[in-house]
Parts: structure tokens; C-alpha cells; sequence
């Protein structure tokens, strides 16, 4: 079996390398004929400032994108010191213009790269995969989680951190130099959407095998709990069918593309000019996207938390969520259980909140008063939260940070959805963990498992339901305990919050007389 593992590691690290080495293969031309398909007719004259470029062979993509980059930003430079701020473009044409002056073995091959960098990296991971955990009784045990180099901050998992932040940066700000892996993935794009790939379809693709192979892992790791089994097949499901599938077939429909467990205010521009325009000229599937958003927001949200707490969608249902329990659940004991983090953690997570509320009610006041509050200055908010919220910290941070602060960094200082569902969760819901202190024997797997930054161990030695705002309710603390002390239940209400419930102190958590 070993034999085995070593050469799915082998054909992993080199579909890895492979999938980093793309980027930099083939050739890239542009001529006239490109420019007039991509770019607007009011920005005609940005063909001329581009000429210098025509039927110039760059030999590698980063070359071809300076020189566009140049010629470009001089371009609206000029039109500033001319103060012409309308004729200023903002458009990201440096993608569209770079993927279609593409030439070269990845736009002649295609699929053969999907299957060198795509195909074979997965079989090798399932290769690895399928092995693990077969001869050991069932039940969690740490197996050396603390001496390996990849799960508690060694050099392994700093590698790993950083090409996860690399990619994430080029993902979202310089998307021109990833062309190469979105013509890869062109053809299953074209079959699901009849569109070419974007930076987003690969994402999208790229999120979903990360869930679906990792969530194999977890059937392996978590044999015998048919809570975690089930759940793994859950944030699986929905993942693939309603984050990829199901709005990438709308756009086939040509219908706006919608994911339809999103919900505001994850879904921060749910309120947006283009999205409420695209959903209400959209017919009568529009005008069902529009009015499940608002009833997942006003009747979903606390409904569905109040009988279940907020695992019915953090850890069940929540894109998010999904791959941090799946592509993170190696890191889950890296998240900080001190106290002061837990206050920062508080502060943060409600504060992205109010961001989100605020500037989706100027949002929404615009939109009905004709832009008459913020004018302009709207779409500056819009992208002030996109860039802070929407992708440094969501993306950036929440996922590139798994192997430096553990799963769950964006769940519990970020998300606004998570604020929200929290508060439901913490003052009225029937959902709580309770404890049996009698059995605790302080062996503190419930605490150094919890990705949520909660030190369990403390409620369970002094018998105290657990009923935080935090708490996803992922069941781990439950699986790893060997005593069976604690236990995930949705009972009345009474009985829930303790009599002497748990108060922050200057420097420690106590219990208030």
C-alpha cells in the first residue's frame, strides 16, 4: 500500500507542476482583427495607442502582457492629465485581448493538458487517499499530526500557504496570466455554458475537484460517523450541483448566472444595479432567483437556524464551509483557542457585518432614488468591499491562510453571513452542544480539534452546554472525544443557556456568581 501512495504522491506533484508550468507555455500575437472583436467601439481609440503591437510573436505571456500593460495604462494616464475622466476606460481588457492572442500546444491540445494538470493530479490523490485509514479501527487519532511538516507549520504547509496566496493574487488581480489554464478548461466550459472559460470557470472547477477529492479523504478519515459521512456527502452535493452545475447551465439557458444557496450578505452584491437588472429582465426565472434570495435572507436564515443552529447551512450547505471542512480539515487544529483571539474575532466578524449592512442599504436607496445619494461614489463603495472584503480577505486570507491559522480563518473573522446566522444561533435557537462533565477526562481533543477557535474542553471539565455564536456545529469535537461526552442536540429551548452562563473577564473566562 505504501507503494501505492508514493506514486499517487509522484503523479500529483507532477500534474502540480505541470498545472504551474502552463501559464508560461506557447506564444502570444495580437493583430488587428483581435482588437476589433474585443474591444467597445466607444474605446476605438484605444486601437490606435496599440498598433506597435501587431504581429509582434511575444515567446512568453508575462513579455506580452507588460508591453499591453504599457501601452495601456499610458493611455488612460494621458486622458487624466487631460482631465477626460469620462473617456477613462476601466474595463479589463488585458484578459480577454492576452487569452485571445493565445497560440500554441495548450490551444491546439486541450483536453490532453486537462488531463496532465487536471485528470492526473486527482487519480494521484485518490491513490494516496484510498489507503489511509484502512487497517485502523474506527475512530480519530492525531497520527502524527504534530510532527508533520505540512499540517502544523513546517516547511511543507508554508509552501503550501504561500502557492495558495500566489495564485489567489494573479487570481483575482491579474487574471491575464492565468489565459493558458482557462483555455485548458475551454471545452468543458463551451459543453456546460456554451461559453469560453473565464478566470471564474476555472476557479469554479478548480474549488469543486478540491471538495469532491478531499471530500473522499474525509469518508476515509471519518469512517464510523455516519453524521460526518452524511455532511461530507452534503457540502459535495451542493457544491457541485449548486455553486457549478446549475448556474453555469443557466448561462446555456441564457439566463443570468445565479447560485442559489448564496445568500446575502455572503452574497454581498445580491443588491447590485447589474444583478437586480439581470434578475428582473429575466422573466419569470428572474423573478424567482430575486424572490428566493429575499426569503432565504428575511424567513430562511432564522428559521432554519432556530430549529438547527447554524449548521444547517455553515456546514452542510456553504461553499465556504465545504471546502474548509474538506481541503482544510488537515489544518483544523492550527486556529487560535485563546481568549484574545476570541475577542478579536467578535469585533471583526460583526463589524464586516455592519460594512456589509450599511453599504447595502446606500446600495438599495440609490437604486429606488435614481442615484441621488451617493452618485459615482456607489460604485466606489462597491469596489472598496469587493476588493477588502470579496477577495482579500475571502479569498486571500480565508483560503491561502489554512496552513498558517487553521480552516476556518474567513468563517470566524470575516463572514457576514456566518455574523448573522451567529446571533440567530446565540439567542434564539434550539441548537446547542451539550457536555457530560462527569466523564471528561481532560484529554482535550474536543478543544485542539475545534477549527472554530473554541476551547470545548473548558465547557465540557465543568458540565456547561456549549452555546456560542461562533459554533458551526460540525460535529468534530463530538468524534474525536473517547468518552462520549459531548453530544450535538436540537431539544427545547429550556434548559439551553446555563444558569451561570459564561462571561469574559479582563484575563480569563469565568463564571458569573
Amino acid at each position: 500500500m505504501k507503494i501505492i501512495q508514493y506514486l499517487g504522491l509522484a503523479l500529483f506533484v507532477g500534474g502540480l507542476l505541470l498545472f504551474s508550468l502552463i501559464p508560461f507555455i506557447g506564444q502570444f500575437t495580437l493583430d488587428a482583427e483581435i482588437t476589433d472583436k474585443k474591444i467597445k467601439e466607444e474605446h476605438q481609440e484605444l486601437l490606435e495607442v496599440l498598433k506597435p503591437m501587431y504581429g509582434n510573436t511575444y515567446s512568453h505571456q508575462i513579455a506580452f502582457v507588460n508591453d499591453f500593460n504599457n501601452y495601456f495604462d499610458a493611455y488612460n494616464d494621458r486622458l487624466k492629465e487631460e482631465e477626460k475622466w469620462d473617456e477613462v476606460i476601466y474595463e479589463d481588457y488585458a484578459f480577454s485581448i492576452t487569452k485571445a492572442s493565445a497560440h500554441g500546444p495548450v490551444q491546439q491540445h486541450p483536453w490532453l493538458f486537462f488531463a496532465g494538470a487536471l485528470l492526473l493530479p486527482i487519480i494521484g490523490a485518490l491513490m494516496y487517499i484510498f489507503p489511509l485509514h484502512r487497517d485502523e479501527p474506527d475512530g480519530i487519532k492525531n497520527n502524527g499530526t504534530y510532527f508533520s511538516s505540512m499540517k502544523n507549520r513546517g516547511w511543507l504547509g508554508i509552501l503550501t500557504g504561500t502557492y495558495l496566496i500566489g495564485f489567489y493574487i494573479i487570481l483575482y488581480w491579474n487574471a491575464e496570466y492565468l489565459t493558458n489554464l482557462t483555455d485548458m478548461v475551454d471545452g468543458l466550459s463551451m459543453f456546460l455554458s456554451g461559453e469560453p472559460a473565464s478566470q471564474w470557470f476555472l476557479y469554479g472547477c478548480l474549488y469543486t475537484l478540491a471538495i469532491l477529492v478531499m471530500g473522499i479523504r474525509m469518508f476515509r478519515r471519518y469512517k464510523g460517523n455516519p453524521y460526518q459521512i452524511i455532511r461530507t456527502y452534503s457540502v459535495m452535493f451542493f457544491q457541485l450541483a449548486f455553486a457549478f452545475l446549475i448556474p453555469e447551465i443557466l448561462v446555456l439557458l441564457n439566463m443570468p448566472w445565479h447560485d442559489f444557496k448564496n445568500i446575502w450578505p455572503l452574497d454581498y452584491d445580491f443588491f447590485f444595479e447589474y444583478r437586480i437588472e439581470g434578475m428582473l429582465g429575466s422573466g419569470a426565472l428572474g423573478m424567482f432567483m430575486l424572490v428566493w434570495g429575499i426569503i432565504l435572507i428575511i424567513l430562511g436564515v432564522p428559521i432554519f437556524t432556530y430549529f438547527y443552529g447554524k449548521r444547517w447551512y455553515c456546514s452542510w450547505i456553504c461553499g465556504c464551509g465545504g471546502l474548509a471542512e474538506t481541503l482544510g480539515d488537515p489544518y483544523r487544529h492550527l486556529s487560535d483557542k485563546s481568549l484574545k483571539a476570541w475577542k478579536i474575532e467578535r469585533y471583526m466578524v460583526h463589524g464586516v457585518l455592519v460594512f456589509a449592512v450599511v453599504m447595502t442599504g446606500f446600495t438599495i436607496w440609490n437604486y429606488f432614488s435614481g442615484f441621488g445619494l451617493l452618485g459615482d461614489a456607489t460604485g466606489m463603495l462597491h469596489q472598496w468591499y469587493g476588493f477588502l472584503i470579496g477577495a482579500a480577505f475571502a479569498g486571500v486570507i480565508g483560503t491561502g491562510f489554512y496552513p498558517f491559522m487553521g480552516n476556518r480563518v474567513w468563517c470566524r473573522f470575516g463572514c457576514p453571513l456566518a455574523a448573522y446566522l451567529g446571533i440567530v444561533q446565540r439567542f434564539k435557537s434550539r441548537f446547542r452542544i451539550t457536555t457530560n462533565g462527569g466523564q471528561c477526562i481532560s484529554c482535550g481533543n474536543c478543544s485542539t480539534y475545534c477549527e472554530m477557535g473554541i476551547d470545548v474542553k473548558w465547557y465540557a471539565q465543568r458540565g456547561q452546554n456549549i452555546v456560542r455564536a461562533s459554533c458551526v456545529g460540525c460535529g468534530i469535537c463530538s468524534a474525536v472525544c473517547p468518552r462520549g461526552v459531548l453530544k450535538l442536540e436540537n431539544k427545547s429551548e429550556k434548559g439551553r443557556i446555563n444558569e451561570h452562563p459564561i462571561i469574559i473577564g479582563n484575563d480569563s473566562i469565568k463564571v458569573e456568581n
